[in-house]
């Protein structure tokens, strides 16, 4: 059950990992990019902190999947390594874009307080995650990561559940307040669930 549940996590991640190309053959009118209003859309600070966003947090959500799994981390360690410091860079970055434009997200204070805490979150336990590799802090450094990429994946979920909540309801402005908490809290708390499971086995 596990292995097949990391499979989909991992299919998940590349599929919408590579979700930046859909901007690039999609019309703007059939994509997210329609829902924003003309005066944010010609904004070309947001327009370009949008595309650094999804480039650099899609690399993240693509590459990330993989550093899970210790035998990988055991045979590979200095893949796992070059691709953590891809990984922090590009988180890093994505993340402080993200707390922008979390500041223009549809739906008014609650969806931007949403994924302003999303992008806070994400930032911080990613840099706390690097410090703690770089302190040799192995169980703390898995334990953060792990909430990263919890945040990370929020980029899967966020697609999972807007469709699901909007089908539903009929209302997409609605569904899309409710998402931008739904995305990431739910995410979190497994991945506390996860550590906690991790600790138990460690300490036993």
């Amino acid at each position: 059950m596990r292995k097949l549940l990391f499979v989909l996590m991992a299919v998940l991640a590349l599929l919408i990992g590579v979700y930046p190309l859909l901007y690039a053959f999609v019309e703007h009118k059939h994509t997210f990019l329609n829902s924003k209003l003309p005066e944010v859309f010609h904004n070309m600070l947001w327009r370009t902190a949008f595309w650094v966003h999804i480039i650099f947090g899609g690399l993240a959500l693509f590459i990330g999947w993989r550093q899970f799994g210790s035998s990988f981390r055991s045979k590979y360690l200095r893949i796992h390594r070059f691709l953590g410091r891809i990984y922090a860079i590009a988180v890093v970055i994505s993340s402080v874009s993200a707390i922008y434009l979390g500041f223009y997200a549809n739906g008014g204070i609650i969806s931007a307080i949403g994924f302003i805490s999303l992008g806070l979150i994400w930032l911080v336990t990613t840099i706390s995650g690097v410090v703690q590799a770089r302190n040799s802090n192995v169980i703390l450094h898995k334990q953060l990561m792990t909430y990263s990429y919890a945040c990370t994946f929020a980029a899967v979920t966020l697609r999972l559940w807007y469709p699901f909540l909007k089908t539903i309801t009929g209302d997409p402005a609605d569904s899309y307040i409710v998402v931008a908490w739904l995305c990431w809290v739910p995410n979190l708390l497994i991945a506390y669930f996860l550590n906690r499971r991790s600790a138990q086995v460690v300490f036993k």
